[in-house]
């Protein structure tokens, strides 16, 4: 599961049951990501393949994505 959050972070839940908060921000200023500064585009996230991506297919490694976890409650 992925919910998009204020200030370009999101909410995800692993299937392994591990979950917390992804702070985007960092990668907004680089290549693809650029796009996702556009808030209403941003909230657009989803999950494909266990990758969390939006439409024009930039994605987040679950590798990557894990290892920048913020636990949650």
């Amino acid at each position: 599961m992925v919910k998009p959050l204020p200030d370009y972070r999101i909410y995800v839940e692993v299937a392994d049951g591990r979950k917390g908060v992804f702070d985007m921000r960092p990668y907004l200023d680089h290549g693809v990501f650029r796009e996702l500064r556009d808030v209403h585009y941003f909230n657009q996230v989803g999950i494909v393949f266990g990758a969390v991506t939006w439409p024009h297919e930039q994605d987040i490694a679950p590798e990557t994505l894990i290892a920048g976890l913020i636990a949650s409650d």
